[in-house]
């Protein structure tokens, strides 16, 4: 078996942490000296040869540390990527009927008056939503014994080209209706 270390070899001891480099070779017994200067023999089974690349310097920079801690240091301009929209993402209308909501003072309104403001709030919106080709409308209405949405229920089932469903309950909780639009696309 032809020996493959030779003086000026770096080598490393297999079951140690022990580097060196090879001083002297006899046979299948290669001696080395370590970085602490202490000379050590191990057979050529103990032993295994390390690389040195000569082209380890393509792997430093060039640059001196001042220009890497200025180049770290200047803002660097971040690339923007237009936003996606999904179909998910459309533009929903909410508009809570709670009266305190819809008007200043409830002092002095009968609720007849308060279910008519409601009710007149609940017409509106969904005529805009026609008007502007809106495909959502979410009408937040409230528990309550359930007279207002009952008139709502009523209110729009006169309308064409509408679903109104129970709203999402994980968003909405129970007193919540959403309304579809049926629109044909220009």
């Amino acid at each position: 078996m032809k020996n493959k270390f030779e003086i000026g070899d770096k080598v490393a001891v297999l079951d140690d942490a022990i580097e060196g480099f090879v001083v002297a070779v006899n046979g299948s017994e290669i001696t080395f000296k370590t970085e602490d200067d202490f000379e050590m023999t191990y057979f050529v089974n103990e032993l295994v040869k390390l690389q040195i690349s000569k082209k380890l310097d393509s792997f430093f920079s060039s640059k001196s540390l001042s220009d890497v801690l200025e180049e770290k240091s200047a803002p660097k301009k971040r690339k923007t990527t237009p936003e996606k929209k999904s179909k998910k993402e459309d533009f929903v209308l909410e508009v809570d009927l709670h009266i305190e909501k819809l008007v200043p003072s409830t002092k002095g309104l009968a609720n007849f008056d308060m279910l008519n403001i409601q009710l007149d709030e609940v017409k509106r919106k969904v005529d805009f939503c026609i008007k502007n080709r809106l495909p959502k409308l979410v009408l937040i209405h409230g528990v309550g014994e359930g007279v207002l949405k009952a008139e709502i229920d009523y209110l729009l089932s006169r309308y064409d080209n509408l679903v109104a469903q129970e709203a999402n309950f994980r968003k909405y909780g129970v007193g919540a209706t959403e309304v579809y639009f049926k629109q044909n696309k220009i």
